[in-house]
């Protein structure tokens, strides 16, 4: 594979002489740490959103009862102190009782209830409660400082999802005068995080203000700096001047080529994290788009797993921590064993299978894409060189989605982040579960594995689950894994910013040189 370089890190050379280098000082001479974003932010309540930049907003000014630990995966109390499961469909929860809102309100088990019985009522079309709807009955106040969550079935994965979705407001927060308002919370969240909203221009910038009531011992720690500016600047060159005259401190998904040639000046620090993030091919191996087509054909599917150069993909177009992948799904995962069938990298034996299998001339083949063009080439090239004769469609993902949901789709590209969550069930569910149309694989069982390990709480049996799920996944090569991604930063060289092992930027641990 060639190493390039695009125009916009060639183009370093002339932001370099014409850019003012005053970045020394300029963010920790008034402690207020500037964040550029690509992405524009619309609105502040992470009930009603999912991207990940919103997720990193909301972590600043919200909290959830429970946090897990990125190194460990264990799960930490938060707002809560401790829980306990009285049987298995009810888990009482126990509230620490230091801890108040932004508005100086005291945090009570009647928020608590307010908040979770409202996500997963129907009438709250909330995205937070789509996660919880199909175990959550309901949750009871039992005092001012203990509620009662009842389960409709064994959910092993209460706890984490308890730590990870749904964000505390104050009782009655989407019910303003006895209407129901959704948006009540997406300006200014009245939240229980380490920084409080101090102003907001949807779409331009948002400025947080540490909240010095924030309670003691949380796991996310004490803020060390007072402001945090957070803007919207679509333009990565735009990024990359503004950093390099001080008027940015912090900037995220940094393209690899351009991260790599900031990084070797004085004005930037090039950080290079790990992401729970993976991409793969997903294959119509159940004949959707052509019961007869080759894609039904185990073999073709290995020859295809053998033909693709996973390994220069995560070195020259993903870079940092980017590895190549064999499972369908992250490594870091519980439950993601790696002790399964792994095709290399070996374009003649994907000659070889491609024979054995009926087509020594190869075939046609339509490979839907819709993000990161490069990787889909790089893809569709590698096949090319078995003798598949690849028709890249690289469209929008609402196009992809829609041709999917037709089972229009022979193969395609995806990625999936797990929404940061180091357990298989975050990806398996979603791609091999019977009721998803990302399931392309038509395996009964499979199904019915990936089911099971979601109805007991016994983690060695759900490590067996998977165990037996994956190895059957790999051995009929339903999916091509490709890789794990990198998450690229430039950073101020003034400003102390840890990476944690799950990729979810934590800017409340950041802090000045």
């Amino acid at each position: 594979m060639t190493k390039t370089y695009p125009l916009r890190a060639l183009a370093l050379a002339a932001l370099l002489s014409v850019a003012p280098m005053t970045h020394a000082l300029a963010g920790k001479a008034d402690d207020t740490m500037r964040v550029a974003f690509t992405e524009e932010i619309l609105e502040l309540d992470y009930n009603y959103t999912t991207k990940r930049e919103y997720i990193i907003i909301s972590d600043l000014i919200d909290d959830t009862l429970f946090s897990v630990d990125p190194e460990t995966n264990e799960f930490l109390p938060a707002l809560a102190s401790g829980y306990e499961y009285l049987d298995e469909l009810t888990i009482e929860v126990t509230l620490r009782d230091d801890v108040t809102f932004h508005n100086g309100k005291k945090l009570t088990a009647a928020d608590v209830a307010y908040t979770y019985n409202w996500m997963i009522d129907p009438a709250s079309e909330s995205n937070a409660g789509a996660t919880h709807e199909s175990w959550l009955a309901g949750v009871d106040v039992v005092d001012e400082l203990t509620v009662r969550f009842n389960l409709k079935n064994d959910y092993p994965l209460a706890i984490r999802d308890l730590a990870s979705r749904v964000r505390i407001r104050p009782e009655n927060t989407y019910h303003v005068n006895g209407e129901v308002v959704r948006n009540a919370a997406a300006l200014e969240p009245v939240g229980l995080g380490p920084y409080r909203v101090a102003s907001f221009e949807p779409g331009q910038d948002l400025v947080l203000e540490r909240f010095d009531e924030y309670y003691d011992d949380s796991p996310k720690g004490e803020p060390a700096i007072k402001t945090i500016v957070i803007r919207t600047i679509p333009d990565i060159g735009t990024q990359q001047a503004e950093l390099m005259s001080g008027s940015v401190d912090w900037m995220y998904n940094v393209p690899l080529d351009v991260a790599q040639s900031m990084g070797e000046t004085p004005a930037a620090e090039h950080l290079s994290g790990p992401d729970l993030r993976v991409s793969f091919i997903v294959l119509d191996a159940a004949g959707y788009t052509d019961p007869d087509g080759p894609l039904t054909n185990p073999l073709v599917r290995q020859a295809m797993n053998h033909a693709v150069n996973k390994a220069d993909i995560a070195r020259y177009l993903i870079g940092g921590s980017a590895q190549a992948i064999h499972t369908p799904c992250h490594p870091a995962q519980f439950g993601c064993v790696t002790d399964i069938a792994n095709y290399e990298y070996n374009p003649e034996r994907a000659k070889e299978l491609l024979a054995e299998a009926g087509y020594p001339d190869g075939f046609p083949l339509d490979l839907w894409a819709y993000r990161e063009r490069p990787m889909a080439e790089a893809v569709a090239a590698d096949l090319g060189l078995a003798g598949i004769n690849v028709n890249l469609r690289y469209v929008q993902l609402e196009s992809l989605n829609q041709a999917r949901a037709s089972q229009d789709i022979p193969a395609y590209i995806g990625t999936w982040g797990s929404g940061g969550t180091a357990d298989t069930a975050a990806i398996a569910s979603i791609h091999f579960n019977e009721t998803t149309d990302r399931n392309l694989s038509g395996d009964a069982e499979v199904s019915r594995l990936i089911q099971a390990a979601e109805e007991t709480s016994d983690q060695d049996e759900r490590l067996a689950i998977y165990t037996e799920a994956l190895n059957i996944i790999a051995d009929q090569a339903y999916w091509v894994p490709l890789v794990t991604y990198s998450v690229n930063y430039l950073v101020s060289p003034d400003l102390d910013f840890p990476l944690s092992a799950d990729g979810l930027p934590r800017l409340y641990q950041a802090s000045w040189k």
